[in-house]
C-alpha cells in the first residue's frame, strides 16, 4: 500500500487506494462506470451474406436496398430522444457515463482483400469484452465493423494509462474462406448450422455473458468455435467457458437468449433454450423463464428493427436488485417483480433498428465487486 506523509508532522498516513479504471467480473455487481453507444453517423450496414443472414427477413430486404446510406433522420431522432433519457437515468443513479467518439460511418475503407463502408457505434457490448481488469477488442465477423473499436480508442488509451489491461484479439482477414457459400438458414427440425467456417477465430463480445470465474457463450453466425477456443486459451485456467445450446435458427448474441441477473439466478428465452440442457454447473441456479414479449404496435419499428421480438430480455442490471427494462414490455416488468427484483422502467424501444436495447447499448467498464465462483 502506498504511504503518504502528512506535511510538517512526520507522521505517515496510508494513502487512499486508487480504484482500477477497468474492473467488472459479472453482470450484476453494483455498476459504477458504463460506456453508452452513439447514434451520430449511423450508416445502414453494407450488403454481405454474414449481415443479411443475421437480421429478420424484412429488414434484410430493406438493408440490401439501402446498404451504405445513412439511417433516415426519423429513426435517428426517435432513438436519440430515448437514448438521452436512458443516459439521464444512469447518471441519476450515480453511474459515470462515458461515450465513444462520433464517427462518419459512411466513409469507405478497405483491406487488401475487400472494401466496405461502416455501420455505427451504438452497441459497445459487441466489440469490447471486459473480463476483470482486462478489456479485449474482439475480432468481429461483419466487414462493416472492422474498425469499429477506433471510435473507442481515446477511452481505451485513457484506461490503459491509468493501469487497465488492454488486449486485442487477432485481427481477422474476413476473406471468402470464412463464410460458407452454400449456407442457408436451417429449417425447424434440421441440424443447426452457421454461416461461419473455422478458417480463423472470430467472435462478438455480445455472444458472452459473465458470472465471475465462469463465462457462458452461444455459437452463432458471428462467433465460431475457433473464436471461443481463442478466448478460452487467452483467459487461461482461472476461468471456465461454457456453451449454451441455442435453438434459434439465426443466432446472434446471447443477451436475448440467456442472461444472468444475480448470483444463482438466470433469465432464459423459452423459445431458444431447453432448461433441461443447460450446463451441469447451473444445476443449483434458479432458471427464470422470460414471459412472452409484448407485441410491438409500431409498424415502422417492426419493419426496421434489426432484432427479434425477444429484445425484451435485453435488460441492464444495476446492482443485483434493480434492473433497467423497457417500459413497453410490461410482462417483463411484472415478471422481474415476481422474481424479487426492482424493475426500473425506461424507454429504448426505438434503438432496435441500430442493433439492440439496454444491454447491447452499454459496456459496463467498472462494477464494484471481486472475482468469485458462483457455480457448482
Amino acid at each position: 500500500m502506498a504511504v503518504a506523509q502528512e506535511p510538517g508532522t512526520g507522521v505517515a498516513e496510508a494513502a487512499e487506494p486508487v480504484a482500477p479504471p477497468v474492473g467488472s467480473h459479472n453482470e450484476w455487481d453494483p455498476l459504477e462506470e458504463v460506456v453508452v453507444g452513439r447514434l451520430e453517423g449511423a450508416t445502414i450496414p453494407s450488403d454481405h451474406p454474414v449481415v443479411t443472414c443475421n437480421v429478420p427477413p424484412w429488414a434484410a430486404r430493406l438493408q440490401g436496398l439501402a446498404a451504405g446510406f445513412r439511417y433516415p433522420r426519423v429513426l435517428i431522432e426517435r432513438a436519440q430522444r430515448e437514448l438521452d433519457g436512458f443516459i439521464t437515468l444512469l447518471e441519476s443513479l450515480g453511474i459515470t457515463v462515458t461515450r465513444p467518439e462520433a464517427v462518419d460511418h459512411r466513409q469507405r475503407f478497405s483491406t487488401p482483400d475487400w472494401s466496405s463502408r461502416g455501420f455505427c457505434n451504438t452497441c459497445p457490448r459487441d466489440c469490447l469484452l471486459v473480463v476483470g481488469d482486462e478489456i479485449i477488442e474482439t475480432p468481429m465477423a461483419w466487414p462493416c465493423r472492422y474498425f469499429e473499436t477506433h471510435s473507442y480508442r481515446p477511452l481505451l488509451k485513457d484506461w490503459f494509462r491509468r493501469g487497465g489491461r488492454w488486449t486485442a484479439a487477432p485481427k481477422p482477414q474476413l476473406t471468402d474462406e470464412l463464410f460458407d457459400p452454400d449456407f442457408r438458414i436451417p429449417r425447424p427440425g434440421e441440424p443447426m448450422r452457421h454461416i461461419l467456417t473455422e478458417f480463423e477465430p472470430v467472435f462478438d463480445a455480445a455472444d458472452f455473458v459473465r458470472a465471475g470465474r465462469d463465462l457462458f457463450v452461444t455459437r452463432s453466425n458471428v462467433t465460431n468455435r475457433m473464436g471461443v477456443d481463442w478466448l478460452r486459451r487467452h483467459l487461461g485456467p482461472g476461468y471456465r467457458v461454457h456453451e449454451i445450446e441455442s435453438r434459434c435458427r439465426t443466432p446472434m448474441h446471447i443477451d436475448t437468449t440467456f442472461m444472468p441477473l444475480a448470483p444463482g439466478k438466470v433469465l432464459i428465452n423459452p423459445e431458444y433454450v431447453d432448461p433441461d440442457r443447460l450446463p451441469d454447473v447451473l444445476a443449483s441456479w434458479d432458471v427464470l423463464v422470460a414471459p412472452e414479449p409484448d407485441p410491438i404496435p409500431d409498424r415502422m419499428l417492426k419493419v426496421t428493427s434489426m432484432c427479434g421480438k425477444w429484445l425484451s430480455m435485453n435488460v441492464l442490471v444495476i446492482d443485483g436488485e434493480r434492473v433497467i427494462a423497457d417500459r413497453h414490455h410490461t410482462g417483463m416488468l411484472r415478471a422481474l417483480e415476481r422474481w424479487g427484483f426492482e424493475p426500473v422502467p425506461c424507454d429504448l424501444l426505438h434503438y432496435a433498428p441500430f442493433g439492440g436495447s439496454f444491454h447491447c447499448a452499454t459496456l459496463d467498464v467498472r462494477r464494484r465487486g471481486t472475482l468469485e465462483s458462483y457455480v457448482d
